[in-house]
């Protein structure tokens, strides 16, 4: 049997799970509507499954086919294939999860984990934002066809809701349930009242016996209309602070911006360095919090951005500033090079690359980590890369769209 026909026969034996369900499973499109609907036809699938000729595969075969499926389905929409095996069943999801690589190595989002891991060491990942002014939402895609940014995979949503004394920005892997209450919030940024420093908030579990205080918020104590288990503590963990100068003076120029990556250290931008790399989602598994040193930072010390001062926050953190732009005399206006990614001009445009005061030995404009910019009318392009993630990328991006009254 050649393995075109092998793979059309695995396709055609676990037809019956849609691809719907393997975006309610996995997070991607989800609809909450349709969520108990789907899960039930799954498990009628995966019994079909349990008595077809592939249940009694040898592993070492059903490996290397996995495999082959793996390397082939390189890009999305195509890589929902991959995603498709992965919830077949769990002997299946952990194979899986060992042929695919991380975002760093392989350059290729697959999971919605992979929305929590460093981008890859060598590349811009291209993404694009489209906002929606009706109901002040947003949408985070990664860009399928560079020509165009109407077509692409839907990765977050983002939702901003105004409080008396801040902002915030609920982020969610859900486009139809961006809430704190959801069970696919993931994070959030919180702004000040000036609009002028952020932070950026992760929802996972605390690591027991860390001493770590969590933000006080609705989600701290309800998810998803359920009490949670008081074993299974969830929470905001602050894990990056974004700050912007304040101008005083009133005069004209481009933002300047600070980003303070808690859970990064600033040796992951030096050759061979490592940061964090989140492998899984962690609501209710006890046993592996330990296992994940991301949480074991001083990120976790408040939530009041004011009660410290941010250089309190440098010691051994990876710390980015947003490359200055040059003045152009025949345009009369501040560029910077985007390599064409972005074409109109605005203020909410930035380049963030490493700060000098991470005491790395590079230039400080050598590589562009995070860019950001207008390409049309609420469409906006996010490139990002190592060591950052694409949500940490996406928060960052969020704060520039809030109204600062002291920095324009």
């Amino acid at each position: 049997m050649s393995f075109k026909s092998m793979l059309q026969d695995m396709r055609g034996e676990f037809g019956s799970m849609s691809r719907k369900g393997f975006d309610v499973r996995f997070g991607y499109g989800m609809r909450s509507r349709s969520h108990k609907v789907v899960q039930d036809s799954s498990f009628v699938s995966v019994d079909a499954f349990k008595q077809s000729c592939w249940a009694n595969m040898p592993p070492e075969l059903l490996r290397d086919v996995l495999t082959r499926i793996e390397a082939s389905e390189i890009t999305w929409p195509s890589r929902k294939n991959v995603v498709a095996c992965a919830g077949v069943c769990r002997n299946w999801r952990e194979i899986m999860k060992e042929i695919v690589k991380t975002l760093e190595d392989s350059g290729k989002l697959t999971f919605p984990i992979s929305l929590k891991q460093p981008g890859p060491r060598d590349s811009l990942l291209q993404c694009y934002i489209k906002r929606n002014r009706s109901n002040q939402t947003y949408y985070l895609y990664l860009s399928l066809n560079q020509a165009s940014n109407d077509d692409g995979k839907f990765l977050l949503a983002a939702r901003r809701c105004r409080r008396p004394t801040c902002t915030d920005y609920i982020i969610s892997l859900n486009c139809d349930d961006v809430s704190s209450g959801s069970s696919t919030y993931i994070g959030k940024l919180r702004s000040n009242f000036l609009g002028t420093k952020f932070t950026i908030y992760d929802a996972q579990p605390q690591p027991p016996n860390s001493g770590a205080k969590v933000a006080k918020c609705r989600s701290t104590r309800i998810v998803n209309m359920k009490q949670v288990s008081p074993r299974v503590p969830t929470g905001n963990y602050p894990v990056a602070h974004v700050s912007y100068e304040l101008n005083v003076l009133g005069s004209r120029g481009p933002r300047r911006m600070q980003c303070i990556m808690d859970a990064i250290p600033a040796s992951s931008i030096e050759p061979g360095g490592v940061a964090p790399t989140q492998t899984e989602f962690l609501h209710s598994n006890l046993d592996s919090f330990t296992s994940l040193p991301f949480f074991r930072s001083k990120s976790t010390r408040t939530e009041n951005l004011q009660s410290v001062p941010l250089a309190g926050y440098k010691d051994g953190m990876l710390v980015l500033r947003n490359k200055a732009p040059r003045w152009h005399e025949q345009l009369q206006c501040w560029c910077l090079n985007f390599n064409g990614r972005v074409t109109v001009a605005s203020v909410k445009n930035f380049q963030l690359v490493a700060s000098p005061d991470n005491g790395v030995g590079r230039p400080e404009h050598e590589n562009v980590i995070l860019q950001f910019g207008k390409v049309g009318k609420d469409v906006f392009t996010m490139d990002y890369q190592y060591p950052i993630s694409a949500f940490l990328a996406f928060a960052i991006c969020l704060s520039s769209f809030d109204t600062k009254i002291a920095c324009e």
